[in-house]
């Protein structure tokens, strides 16, 4: 599973389609990406598993979330003030 992860983030080119997200507003596909890539990181660190498989949800987020916004949640989580459940 892991190589087939692998190979999907050599091919990754830009964020691909998303059904539970149709529209051309990308906010929600943002925040999802970004949530669900710190959940990823702590279910399979707390499982002692390689976290390669997350590294599809962070390069999503990266290419369809402004800088801005990214910094302003790392300095949230750092804080522990970020909104989101991790």
């Amino acid at each position: 599973m892991a190589e087939e992860i692998k190979a999907k983030l050599e091919k990754y080119r830009t964020a691909p389609f998303d059904a539970r997200f149709p529209n051309q507003n990308q906010t929600r596909n943002c925040w999802s990406n970004y949530v669900d890539f710190y959940r990823c990181q702590k279910a399979l660190t707390a499982k002692d598993v390689d976290t390669a498989p997350c590294e599809w949800y962070k390069r999503v987020y990266q290419s369809l979330c402004p800088m801005a916004w990214i910094e302003k949640w790392d300095e949230q989580r750092e804080d522990g003030t970020f909104p989101g459940k991790i």
